[in-house]
């Protein structure tokens, strides 16, 4: 992903997690802090953006709504937009304060965006280092909204510009602080854009200093994403617009292969949650549109 789309991506993600703190219930993930980082023109055009693309999404939807706005964006956003980033914020989160639990000191965040965890849990100040990790264009940007947003970055909290995807400079995690002991790693809507060869350097150059105990939180896609056209189109929809946006998703791997990549480079699969898992543990007894997407998975691995 190139360093403004990064912005934009990041933005978006947090609409969606705002939108859902402001309109859905019961909630999936409760990040009450996402709209203070967007401005009020930011959500308006992104509201409207997403109202004006119905028509990308499912033409029959855009005739039987069309005069209903507010519907036409919850439809989007819970059919298309907000599943992923719901779920997988939710169960990352799971894991991260069970971890915690168990002695955890340390998390670095590859792809961090617009990331709200240190400043929604200012209890873990004195207990736990967090290393966001994201463009230096996206890190940059973050700063600024805090400060408009009267937000003050916690001195537990570290913003490490760096383009990981490519050119992983890990001393630059060890300058801000980055010690030799158990760590979490998230890496979150980040592997559909990676070949295998290259998310698999990226694991294996995050984990060589790491010590045994430390673990991985990532989402991936599964054997199906070219393939499944999902509710609505919606699996369909995300792939092209990925492509369309100059950042085709490239990696989509078999349980099987996402296992033997893992245990190449030194980790095992802890806990996996397919589509039919996260639809039960999030999604269950709903009655809106919320739902799980058909090729997304989740895993909590652990370095052997």
């Amino acid at each position: 992903m190139k360093q403004n789309q990064s912005s934009i991506t990041s933005l978006i993600s947090a609409f969606g997690r705002a939108y859902h703190c402001q309109y859905d219930t019961p909630l999936i993930f409760d990040d009450y802090l996402a709209k203070a980082l967007i401005t009020p023109q930011e959500f308006a055009d992104i509201r409207e953006n997403m109202i004006q693309g119905i028509h990308f999404f499912n033409p029959d939807m855009a005739h039987l709504i069309k005069d209903d706005p507010d519907m036409i964006l919850k439809w989007i956003t819970q059919v298309q937009l907000s599943p992923i980033t719901l779920a997988r914020a939710a169960y990352c989160e799971h894991v991260l304060l069970h971890e915690i639990t168990l002695g955890l000191k340390q998390v670095v965040i590859l792809g961090a965006g617009m990331d709200t965890f240190a400043l929604r849990h200012p209890e873990l100040k004195d207990t736990l280092e967090l290393f966001e990790v994201d463009y230096p264009a996206t890190q940059q940007f973050k700063r600024e909204r805090l400060h408009q947003a009267n937000l003050i970055i916690p001195d537990n909290l570290h913003l490490v510009p760096m383009d990981f995807t490519h050119e992983p400079s890990y001393e630059r995690l060890n300058n801000e602080g980055l010690k030799k002991r158990k760590t979490l790693v998230t890496l979150l809507g980040v592997s559909y854009y990676l070949t295998k060869e290259n998310l698999s350097n990226l694991l294996r150059h995050i984990f060589s200093d790491l010590p045994t105990g430390s673990s991985i939180v990532l989402d991936y896609a599964d054997e199906h994403l070219f393939e499944e056209k999902g509710r609505f189109n919606r699996v369909e929809n995300m792939v092209k617009m990925a492509a369309m946006g100059g950042e085709p998703m490239q990696s989509c791997l078999t349980y099987e292969k996402m296992e033997r990549l893992l245990s190449d480079v030194g980790l095992l699969i802890y806990e996996h949650l397919s589509p039919e898992d996260i639809q039960d543990r999030y999604f269950s007894n709903r009655t809106d549109e919320l739902s799980a997407f058909e090729t997304n998975h989740f895993i909590h691995a652990v370095k052997k």
